[in-house]
């Protein structure tokens, strides 16, 4: 799998960009602020119609202009797709695979599959637990349409239940119960497919995790990573049962997927709460590096990595093991400058140089 082209007009500060990718080592380089990262985002916006930032789609337009246009060609078993965005300040983007506009941004899903690391993500372990959550559903997402139509629909459900709640404390009709029931079955439906999907999706990255972190840390640690959800040892039924007179207070859904979290245990340590930083950022590489070998174990092919400075962020052993670990997949790399390279046996077969939007290629 590779991409092969980007094309962006008005898309942050890039007023018009046409550039060619190479099927393995990209680099963008430059000093900060000068729009090398919104590159990646906009590789990643076609692909899974989110930025990375959380960004909305008014904020990702240049200022000044009403509508902004990526264009992205995507190489996937020998087939050729073009994939075409359009963001716009006062209505929802439009998407098109081969010029074919698409009704559903779930249709795009799974023609190109992107890994996303940069230094925010090595902050994954000690940060709350919606990253851990983002992380999981940004992943399923991308590999299971059927998770994502699961995750929409829940989505949907807890935000009317949570109305509903909000509705019956303003009013104080009691009798609006009967209507909380008709949400609750279907939340619960939805809910449960949706934690059997992530108790897989953890167990799935536990087979790959262990070793990993054992060669990061030169055999000195065993991470095991835990599904936990929040209704513990309950089924979710019971759990919104015990927790329906709390939620009346609160006027919100408070168990749910929407509540979950992933623990990373190192022998009886959570390390979330009592890890060191260093022991935290080796954990999060550990768990980027095996998302990484899970897509090419589900997909039988290898994703498209995109990696935002984060080498600077890595001692010289973890900027090893990363480096040797991608050198058979497409990457495209931002840094500061190329030096951060030359220490290292790595391949680098397009360098770009990034200056105030504008992008220059070097060799």
């Amino acid at each position: 799998m590779q991409i092969k082209s980007l094309k962006l007009k008005n898309f942050r500060n890039y007023e018009l960009l046409k550039m060619d990718f190479d099927g393995s080592t990209n680099i963008f380089y430059g000093n900060n602020a000068q729009g090398k990262t919104n590159i990646l985002e906009a590789v990643y916006l076609s692909g899974t119609t989110k930025s990375h930032r959380g960004a909305k789609d008014k904020d990702m337009i240049r200022f000044g202009c009403e509508e902004s246009h990526i264009e992205t060609i995507v190489e996937k078993n020998g087939i050729s797709y073009q994939l075409d965005m359009h963001l716009k300040k006062s209505s929802p983007k439009g998407i098109a695979i081969n010029k074919m506009p698409i009704r559903r941004a779930s249709e795009l899903f799974g023609i190109v599959n992107l890994v996303f690391f940069s230094p925010e993500d090595l902050n994954i372990i000690k940060n709350g637990p919606s990253e851990r959550r983002r992380f999981i559903d940004l992943e399923l997402s991308q590999l299971d349409k059927v998770y994502l139509n699961n995750l929409s629909n829940y989505n949907r459900i807890v935000n009317q239940r949570n109305h509903l709640l909000k509705e019956m404390g303003f009013t104080g009709q009691k009798n609006l119960a009967d209507t909380l029931d008709i949400w609750e079955i279907q939340l619960i439906q939805y809910g449960n497919k949706i934690i059997e999907r992530r108790r897989e999706f953890v167990e799935e990255i536990n087979k790959i995790i262990s070793s990993i972190h054992r060669k990061l840390t030169g055999g000195r640690e065993e991470l095991k990573v835990i599904y936990e959800p929040s209704n513990g040892e309950f089924t979710l039924e019971q759990a919104l049962n015990r927790s329906r007179e709390r939620d009346f207070r609160i006027k919100s859904t408070s168990v749910g997927p929407h509540r979950d979290d992933i623990c990373f245990m190192i022998g009886d340590m959570d390390i979330r709460k009592y890890g060191s930083q260093g022991q935290q950022r080796t954990a999060a590489l550990s768990l980027k590096l095996s998302e990484i070998e899970l897509v090419k174990n589900i997909i039988h092919d290898t994703p498209v990595l995109l990696l935002d400075d984060v080498l600077s962020e890595l001692d010289k052993h973890r900027q090893n093991y990363l480096l040797d670990s991608i050198h058979d997949i497409q990457t495209l790399i931002t840094c500061t400058g190329v030096e951060d390279f030359v220490n290292h046996r790595f391949s680098i077969n397009k360098v770009f140089h990034v200056q105030n939007g504008q992008v220059a290629r070097e060799n």
